[in-house]
């Protein structure tokens, strides 16, 4: 089997309830999914479809009431908390709404901080975050802090920094939804540039349809559960 073959995320029979005194609302049930590696896979669904919930449940960042997450053959809920924590940083980048950069940090210290935090050498982990920088068009700006960045230049830092450990499966959370239309067309661009070079796995939450038609793939959130579109 390839790489281009292999099965890098799959959930099976997925369940997210919430109980508020006496009722208890059911968010998604059913939810099955598969990703190989190097595929790129939109998720949309209303406003309150439970999307977001999903992707962190998928990330292991939240829990399910029922049903099993697989990364790379690994069940991500029944480690326990330390091993999921590894796994999630060895294998697994984030990117959100909001960027999530440290402040006092410049742009190149922050995507080379996942590989420090992993115990690569500071000269590995620059040399590393420098190239990912400069795929993004980011050259010029690694020596600037968050605040002195554009809003684009801030989300392109936050994709470098999730890629930055070469990780099998990259979750984005509405990356683009913070933007302006031109901006969010640039870091678009950017991000499906580097799904070209590399083998890494998108899932994408998403309500920016264009985003989503440049997918592989399409799923919507909708009547408690995840369907193909």
């Amino acid at each position: 089997m390839s790489n281009q073959d292999s099965v890098v995320l799959k959930a099976e029979g997925l369940r997210k309830t919430y109980t508020s005194g006496p009722q208890s609302v059911t968010v998604w049930q059913d939810v099955e999914l598969s990703v190989k590696a190097g595929e790129t896979l939109a998720i949309i669904g209303a406003s309150g479809s439970g999307k977001t919930t999903l992707l962190n449940a998928l990330g292991g960042l939240d829990t399910l009431d029922d049903g099993k997450v697989w990364l790379s053959g690994e069940s991500v809920h029944e480690l326990n908390e330390t091993a999921r924590t590894r796994l999630r940083n060895r294998d697994i980048g984030f990117v959100y709404q909001f960027h999530h950069l440290l402040p006092e940090f410049s742009a190149l210290e922050n995507v080379m901080l996942p590989l420090l935090l992993g115990g690569q050498k500071r000269s590995d982990s620059e040399a590393r975050a420098r190239v990912l920088l400069e795929q993004l068009g980011l050259a010029g700006r690694v020596s600037h802090k968050p605040a002195e960045l554009s809003g684009g230049e801030r989300q392109r830092t936050a994709i470098a920094r999730a890629l930055v450990n070469q990780p099998k499966l990259v979750l984005m959370d509405e990356p683009t939804g913070n933007l302006d239309q031109q901006t969010a067309a640039q870091v678009e661009e950017a991000m499906l540039e580097l799904t070209h070079s590399v083998e890494t796995a998108f899932v994408v939450v998403t309500h920016d349809p264009v985003l989503a038609r440049r997918m592989d793939r399409v799923m919507e959130l909708k009547n408690q559960t995840l369907e193909a579109v």
